[in-house]
C-alpha cells in the first residue's frame, strides 16, 4: 500500500444514510415505527431478587433465567443468581473487549444513605427492571450477544472475576494504550453532528428528569393533604344529620381522588422516571465511545503525518499505518451501526413512555371526574326533599 493511497478519516464522504448536521438528527427523532423484526435466538430475564445477609455484609441477588438456541452454549437454557457487582463487571468486560461499541449503561451503584433505603422493595424492584433491561439490550445486539464474557455471565455458576476469562482483544489493546496526547484534527462531519446532537439532548433530557422529579415531589406532598383532608368531611357528617350524605360523598369522592394520585404517582416514579434515567446514562456512554473515536483518529493522523514529511517518499507506508487506519474504519463502521440502534431503540423507548404517560394521565383523570360527578346525585337528592319539605 503507497501514500497515494491513503486518506484522512475527515475526508471520507459522508455516507447518506448517516446524519449530517445536528438539525437533522434533531428531525429523525420522531414517534415512528419500532425496530424491524428480528429472528431471536437468546432469551434472557432477571427476576426473583432476594436478600442475603452475612456477617460481612448485606446484598441482593437475582435470578438469571437464559432461554437459547445458540451452539455456543452447552445447555438450551440456564438458571443462575448474580449481584450487581457482577453485572458492573460483566459492563467492564464488554467495554474492554468491545471499545468500539456502545455498552449499554447499569443503573448507578450507589445511593445516598438516608435518602433512599436499597433494600426497600421498591427499590430493589427498580434495580431489577434495569438490570434486566441491561441484560436485554446486550442480548439483542448481534456483536455484544456473543462475547465470551457475557455467555459465562450467562452460563457460570461462578464467575471469576479476579483473572478474567481472557486477554483484551488486539483492539481493546491499542484502545487501552492510546494515550489522550492524541487530537484528531477534525471529526468528521456525521461523527460531528452525533456530538452536537448529544450536547443538545442531554440539558433537555436533564431539566425534564428535574421537573420530573419536582413534580413526584409535589404530588407526594399533595397527596398526604389529601389523606387527612377527606377524613375531615366524614367526621364533620357525623354530627350533622342534614348534611350527612353529601359530606360522606364529599369524604369518598376525596379517596377516590387519593388513590388515583397515587397510581399516578407510582407510575411515574416507576416507569418514567427510570427511562430517563437509563438515557442520562446512556448518553454518557455515546460521549465516551466517541472520544475513543477520537484517539483511534488522533493516533491514525499522527503516524500518518510522521510518514508525510518523511525524506524517503517512495518507500511503502508502514504496516502499523495500515493497521491504525484498519482500526479507524473498524471504529467508524461499528459506532454508525450501534448509533443507528441506539436511535431506533430511543424512538421506540420514548414512544412508548409518552404514550404510556398520557394514558396514565387520562385515566387519573378520568377517575377523579366520576368520583366527583357521583357527588352530584346525592346533591340533587338533597335539594328535591328540601324543597318538598317547604
Amino acid at each position: 500500500m503507497l501514500l497515494k493511497d491513503l486518506i484522512l478519516p475527515n475526508g471520507t464522504p459522508v455516507d447518506t444514510s448517516s446524519p449530517a448536521s445536528s438539525s437533522s438528527l434533531l428531525n429523525r427523532l420522531q414517534l415512528d415505527d419500532d425496530l424491524d423484526g428480528e429472528t431471536r435466538d437468546l432469551f434472557v430475564t432477571v427476576d426473583d431478587p432476594k436478600k442475603h445477609v452475612s456477617t460481612m455484609e448485606t446484598y441482593i441477588t437475582y435470578r438469571v433465567c437464559t432461554k437459547t438456541s445458540r451452539t455456543e452454549f452447552d445447555l438450551p437454557e440456564y438458571l443462575v443468581r448474580r449481584r450487581y457487582q457482577d453485572f458492573d463487571w460483566l459492563r467492564n468486560k464488554l467495554e474492554e473487549s468491545q471499545p468500539t461499541h456502545l455498552i449499554p449503561p447499569l443503573p448507578e451503584k450507589f445511593v445516598m444513605k438516608g435518602v433512599v433505603d436499597r433494600f426497600s422493595e421498591e427499590f430493589v424492584e427498580t434495580r431489577r427492571k434495569a438490570l434486566d433491561k441491561f441484560l436485554k439490550r446486550v442480548a439483542d445486539h448481534p456483536v455484544l450477544s456473543f462475547n465470551e464474557h457475557f455467555n459465562a455471565f450467562l452460563s457460570a455458576k461462578d464467575l471469576n472475576k479476579r483473572q478474567g476469562l481472557a486477554l483484551l482483544t488486539k483492539m481493546g489493546e491499542s484502545v487501552k494504550f492510546v494515550t489522550g496526547g492524541y487530537k484528531p484534527r477534525a471529526r468528521p462531519a456525521e461523527f460531528a453532528a452525533m456530538g452536537d446532537y448529544l450536547d443538545l439532548f442531554t440539558p433537555k433530557l436533564g431539566t425534564i428528569d428535574r421537573i420530573a422529579q419536582r413534580i413526584i415531589k409535589e404530588q407526594s406532598e399533595f397527596l398526604m393533604e389529601l389523606r387527612e383532608y377527606g377524613p375531615v368531611y366524614s367526621s364533620w357528617s357525623s354530627f350533622e344529620e342534614d348534611l350527612h350524605d353529601p359530606l360522606e360523598g364529599v369524604s369518598g369522592c376525596v379517596s377516590n381522588c387519593s388513590s388515583a394520585l397515587e397510581e399516578l404517582t407510582e407510575d411515574m416514579s416507576e416507569d418514567f422516571l427510570p427511562v430517563l434515567r437509563e438515557y442520562v446514562l446512556y448518553i454518557e456512554s455515546m460521549k465516551n465511545v466517541l472520544k475513543k473515536r477520537d484517539q483511534v483518529q488522533a493516533e491514525y493522523e499522527t503516524k500518518l503525518e510522521a510518514v508525510v514529511f518523511r525524506e524517503d517518499k517512495k518507500t511503502p507506508v508502514p504496516t502499523d499505518v495500515e493497521k491504525c487506519q484498519d482500526r479507524v474504519e473498524c471504529f467508524n463502521a461499528d459506532l454508525k451501526a450501534d448509533w443507528d440502534r441506539w436511535e431506533n431503540n430511543k424512538r421506540q423507548d420514548f414512544r412508548h413512555l409518552l404514550t404510556g404517560m398520557a394514558d396514565k394521565n387520562i385515566q387519573y383523570y378520568e377517575k377523579c371526574l366520576a368520583a366527583w360527578e357521583s357527588l352530584i346525585p346525592l346533591l340533587q337528592d338533597k335539594q328535591e326533599a328540601e324543597g318538598e319539605t317547604s
